[in-house]
C-alpha cells in the first residue's frame, strides 16, 4: 500500500541563538527529510525566540516523525503543523527578473498589473516586480513570464500563521 506524499507547512519556536538553526536543518539532512522552503526571524526580542517556517514534504508517517524529533530538540520550544490545526495565512515574497522588448515587455507589464506585482527596478530592456502571494501564485505568476523573458527569480520562502484567535505560543510570563 503506497502512502501519498503530503505538504506541510511546520511552524517552530525556537530559543534564538548561535547554532540553533543549524540543529533544525541538521535534523531534516541527516534524516533525508525534504526542505521545500525555510524561513527564520527573530518573533521575540524580550524572550529571545525565533520563528522557523518550513515546508516539506512525505507521507504522513513521516511528518509525524519530523515533528515529535522537532519537539525534542533542546532549543525547540514548540512545534506547530499549520496544515493540520486548521486554516492558515501562507505568504510568500518574489522578485522576478524579466529581461524583454516590445510586444513580450507590454505584455509582461499587463500580466504583472493583473497579479499586483510592483515594478521595483525599470530599464529600457527589464524590470523587476515585486509579487507577494501564496506559493502557487507566484509560481503561476513565474510560468507566465518564462516565455516573456523571465531572467532570474528570488523567492524569501514561505512565511506563515495561523488564522484566528488563537496564539502560537509566545506566553509572556506574568509580572
Amino acid at each position: 500500500m503506497t502512502e501519498t506524499i503530503q505538504h506541510s507547512v511546520i511552524s517552530v519556536l525556537i530559543e534564538d541563538e548561535s547554532g540553533a538553526l543549524a540543529r533544525v536543518v541538521g535534523l531534516f539532512s541527516g534524516r533525508g527529510y525534504n526542505i521545500e522552503s525555510l524561513t527564520v526571524a527573530l518573533v521575540d526580542a524580550e524572550q529571545k525566540l525565533s520563528r522557523i517556517t518550513v515546508l516539506t514534504s512525505g507521507t504522513p508517517m513521516v511528518i509525524r516523525q519530523i515533528k515529535a524529533q522537532l519537539k525534542r530538540l533542546i532549543p525547540v520550544h514548540d512545534v506547530s503543523d499549520l496544515t493540520e490545526e486548521g486554516p492558515y495565512v501562507g505568504r510568500e515574497l518574489a522578485l522576478v527578473k524579466i529581461v524583454s522588448s516590445g510586444e513580450h515587455r507590454t505584455e509582461a507589464l499587463r500580466i504583472a498589473d493583473s497579479f499586483r506585482a510592483r515594478p521595483v527596478d525599470t530599464t529600457t530592456m527589464s524590470f523587476v516586480f515585486e509579487l507577494t502571494g501564496s506559493p502557487e501564485k507566484i509560481d503561476a505568476f513565474i510560468e507566465l513570464m518564462r516565455p516573456l523573458g523571465l531572467a532570474e527569480v528570488s523567492r524569501t520562502g514561505i512565511a506563515a500563521i495561523g488564522r484566528g484567535p488563537s496564539v502560537f505560543h509566545l506566553k509572556k510570563e506574568p509580572v
